[in-house]
């Protein structure tokens, strides 16, 4: 008898995956808002992973353009400040050689006009033949005023059959349906949608993107994916810290606009969506469409049910005391923003019909995760004498975006011995374990496909109109109810008590704890 064979598959280490990558050609990007928050806690350290990866192009140059007044050398420094001590010191003085930075106001036509010649120099230099990413990492209430100039000026038109132009846009991508028609409008007079980038980090992390490829790459799931066999799923992502600075942004977004409109209703996207007839980026953002089209949202009758608002008061979190969002800096003292919200929302298509989707996400929860759980349905009956039904429980499949990133399958087995016992057991999967790296930053995969223009994480403008036409009756709701739908919870704990009961009413829990 032939000795049975055991097949190992091929790991790959860092630097051999990377290798499969291909780098993108030369070019220059510029970022707006160089000097803020955003562009020195990711953007900027995004950037110089991509470098100690090998995936920037051979030759590059960044242009921070802000307000701030700043030197050159100022500038460089304080990108020194926010990349640490992460690669060497070498490797950090080569990538800040690329910096350059220009002080301006946004508004003025001067801004742009020394903008296109600082192009036009660095062009020459780095041999980018015209390709040109503009980045904006500005309050959106810039973003029109900033593309209006791009294009008056020229800087957004192609100057040679070989250059490339692009626009990153960075959320929030207007407050309703009709500002985000409103703003795509003033966009697409300069830019074409092959050319627009509408970020949303969360589909750059790899754990997300490993929902596609755990359910199309794999063929024992796909044939149990849907209504006969799923009982329901749950998309939690929950935030253990408050507002922190970002109060001003806060407090006329709230977590419906904040989380929902983009990060949740993505998730959900990946979950639901049918096999595309491939991995380009339309045939992805298509089936992706298709799901939105057909989100059946609690009806007007339904919604106080259906739709439960909270917002944190005074608590603990970790044995540290935690102020009250009105106490927050920065926040009405009478406010009536969400800080949190819990959906329940259902699928209408042969696929999903009749399972509800449970999304909730808040501030000031006991820890910080983003999970997306699976529930299958009971066994049909119980063959053993001694256990119900009720007492074996469902398996449970399990997405962790973060943090422990990973997979996991929750399964019913026999204890050891003569006893017909039952308990369920957890069949795991770690990415930092089983790879051997962390996953990488979600902004270093975003940068890469803006570079080689590929549109596939990123949000085109139909699903963006399906989503504010879902969201916008909730935000009437909301205004409509104010005071009266809007539950208090303590910091610290899970949501208000008819977030539990909104599932408890259907005889099902939330299984993030």
């Amino acid at each position: 008898m032939a000795a049975a064979s055991t097949v190992v598959s091929k790991v790959f280490t860092k630097d051999e995956l990377c290798a499969l990558e291909r780098a993108p050609a030369p070019c220059g990007i510029v970022i707006f808002g160089a000097s803020g928050d955003l562009a020195h806690r990711k953007l900027f350290p995004a950037l110089f992973s991509l470098v100690l990866d090998h995936l920037m192009p051979k030759d590059f140059y960044v242009i921070g353009v802000g307000r701030t007044s700043l030197t050159d050398v100022a500038f460089q420094s304080g990108v020194r400040q926010a990349l640490g001590t992460v690669g060497t010191a070498e490797e950090r003085a080569e990538f800040i050689s690329h910096l350059t930075y220009l002080s301006g106001e946004y508004h003025l036509e001067a801004t742009y006009a020394a903008l296109g010649k600082r192009l036009a120099g660095l062009d020459e230099v780095h041999q980018t033949h015209g390709c040109h990413i503009f980045y904006l990492a500005t309050p959106p209430a810039l973003y029109e005023v900033i593309v209006g100039l791009l294009g008056s000026s020229g800087l957004a038109a192609a100057r040679s059959s070989r250059a490339c132009t692009r626009l990153v846009v960075e959320k929030p991508f207007g407050h309703d349906l009709s500002s985000a028609r409103d703003l795509n409008v003033a966009i697409r007079r300069v830019f074409q949608e092959d050319q627009i980038y509408r970020i949303d980090h969360y589909l750059g992390k790899e754990t997300v993107q490993n929902i596609l490829m755990f359910r199309f790459a794999n063929a024992i799931y796909e044939p149990v994916w849907n209504e006969k066999y799923i009982d329901h799923v749950q998309i939690t992502a929950a935030e253990s810290d408050g507002v922190e600075h970002r109060a001003g942004y806060y407090e006329q977004a709230g977590v419906l606009r904040d989380m929902f409109q983009n990060h949740l209703l993505q998730l959900l996207c990946l979950v639901a969506m049918e096999p595309p007839a491939s991995f380009d980026a339309d045939a992805v953002r298509n089936e992706k469409s298709k799901v939105m089209t057909a989100v059946s949202f609690p009806s007007a009758d339904r919604l106080g049910q259906d739709v439960i608002r909270g917002q944190y008061g005074a608590g603990e979190i970790e044995r540290e005391a935690a102020p009250a969002y009105r106490n927050e800096p920065g926040v009405h003292p009478n406010s009536f923003t969400e800080t949190f919200a819990a959906l329940r929302m259902e699928i209408d298509n042969w696929r999903w019909h009749g399972v509800p989707f449970y999304l909730r996400s808040g501030k000031r929860l006991p820890k910080r995760v983003t999970e997306i759980a699976v529930q299958f349905r009971r066994v049909p009956t119980s063959i053993f004498k001694s256990l119900v039904v009720e007492e074996l429980s469902p398996n449970v499949l399990h997405f962790r975006i973060q943090p422990n990133e990973g997979i996991s399958l929750r399964l019913e087995a026999k204890h050891p011995g003569p006893k017909v016992c039952l308990s369920s057991v957890t069949m795991h999967f770690d990415y930092t374990e089983a790879f051997g790296v962390t996953p990488p930053e979600a902004y270093a995969r975003l940068f890469l496909d803006v570079m080689l223009g590929d549109q596939t994480l990123f949000a085109r403008q139909d699903w963006l109109e399906h989503s504010w036409k879902l969201l916008d009756p909730l935000l009437q709701y909301e205004k409509d109810v104010q005071e009266t739908g809007l539950r208090s919870y303590p910091a610290g704990s899970w949501g208000p008590p008819e977030a539990d009961a909104l599932l408890a009413r259907e005889g099902r829990q939330w299984l993030t704890r």
